[in-house]
């Protein structure tokens, strides 16, 4: 009964703390601009193939492979982890044992899994700590970036070790009477008797020692995860599913910009009466988070740091500001410190904004739109998306372009066209072309 009352409370602090944060992060969607969802069913079968089957992170096959089995390991452990709380709850043993042959099926794998998982996240820890992964650094990669992915992959691991143990010693517990089906423990049991029989007392210990160490550190990591890059354990499902649609490169219309353009297209509009109260004019373009849609803030929250995308931006790659990473986590950062003060007051101005004092007109301006960082990221982020809603801010708002670009703006008003001719001269360079009849 005591351990009973314990696990609820400890439950109840959990669901307590997770649901504050959660309720404190997805408030900042409320101010945000709409996003439009649609065609569920093509929305279905890419979540399908990219979140659960994992196609674009096998592009880097060897630690493609060792992230997915980690992925599916978790999917398969998580059934073992509501058994442990129906049983903690309700006093139980092993609760979901009478399903049977599906039950061994998935203790099994559970159990193979934490052992696979356990090796993954020291090849894992060694790659940060020894590799020099080039993609692991950056001007936005701080030192708290890199102890945050270290501390979670040590949560992971011990996670991965005590579910071995509990499920140890709990063979060693009921040796003739244990239910479900565990290879890799069965195998760790044979070692123990190898090394002398244990006291009756030593393996209930060791049992309840695993059992409770897994079960806390599961509550520990869920109340870890909402103020960590490794959020995306929650987010990048749901953020695959609610992917752009579009084929990569294609950009949205503004609305605001479609509403002015059908004024000016509506003969009706000069003489119509004067509203009693103007509409306030929409900003055109993103200045601030809270000009950013929902799934730009979604995309921003799902970024795993992994770095793909940085590794194969062509301006990155020849010396340019710009990283692609940077700017979804520039996103998340700024949301964090301004989100509580828009929450409590819409008109919240701290004297910043995201674009010059997070992220500047450079490194906007180095980006090609060749869509490779969005074609990489294993989690369907599109970076271009946001980078080009900045850009737009400038040009419209601030009336700020590169020179390049003013002269393409000046030739198509002047001329109608990019180019720097009249309408009436642009077919000259044909004169004296002698061309066939067909």
């Amino acid at each position: 009964m005591t351990k009973q009352i314990v696990f609820a409370i400890a439950l109840l602090i959990t669901l307590g703390i997770f649901g504050w944060t959660m309720s404190r992060v997805f408030s900042y969607f409320k101010l945000t601009k709409p996003f439009p969802v649609g065609d569920w069913g093509k929305r279905i079968i890419l979540m399908l193939k990219v979140a659960f089957f994992q196609t674009k992170i096998f592009r880097l096959p060897f630690i493609g492979l060792l992230h997915a089995l980690v992925f599916w390991g978790f999917l398969v452990i998580l059934f073992g982890s509501v058994e442990m709380i129906i049983d903690g709850l309700f006093e139980t043993e092993r609760s979901l044992s009478f399903l049977g042959w599906c039950y061994d099926f998935i203790m099994a794998f559970g159990d193979i899994f934490a052992l696979v998982i356990a090796i993954a996240i020291i090849v894992f820890i060694a790659r940060r700590l020894f590799g020099h992964i080039k993609r692991f650094s950056g001007i936005e990669m701080k030192h708290i970036s890199h102890y945050d992915a270290n501390i979670a992959l040590t949560i992971i691991f011990l996670l991965m070790i005590s579910l071995l143990g509990m499920n140890t010693f709990y063979i060693l517990q009921e040796p003739e009477t244990y239910k479900g089906v565990f290879p890799v423990s069965s195998y760790i049991v044979q070692l123990f008797f190898m090394t002398g029989n244990l006291s009756p007392h030593t393996i209930h210990f060791w049992y309840e020692f695993s059992w409770w160490t897994h079960i806390l550190l599961i509550f520990l990591f869920a109340n870890i995860l909402p103020y960590s890059k490794h959020f995306h354990v929650f987010m990048s499902i749901p953020n695959v599913l609610l992917s752009r649609l579009e084929p990569l490169g294609y950009l949205f219309n503004m609305p605001e910009i479609t509403k002015e353009v059908k004024l000016m297209m509506d003969p009706n509009a000069a003489f119509a009466e004067p509203a009693a109260e103007e509409e306030e004019v929409g900003r055109f373009g993103v200045k601030d988070v809270e000009d950013i849609t929902w799934k730009n803030y979604l995309d921003s929250l799902t970024c795993t740091e992994c770095g793909r995308c940085t590794s194969v931006c062509p301006a990155n790659l020849t010396g340019k500001l710009l990283s692609p990473r940077k700017i979804i986590m520039d996103v998340r950062a700024r949301m964090k410190e301004k989100g509580p003060g828009l929450t409590k007051d819409k008109k919240f101005d701290d004297g910043k904004a995201l674009l010059m004092n997070y992220i500047t007109p450079e490194e906007l301006w180095a980006c090609t739109t060749c869509n490779a960082c969005a074609q990489e990221c294993p989690v369907n982020i599109n970076h271009p998306s946001i980078i080009v809603d900045l850009r737009r801010y400038i040009v419209m708002e601030e009336s700020v372009a590169p020179g390049e670009l003013n002269t393409i703006f000046t030739n198509i008003e002047n001329n109608g066209a990019p180019w720097q001719f009249s309408p009436e001269d642009r077919m000259l360079w044909a004169e004296g072309l002698e061309m066939n009849e067909v």
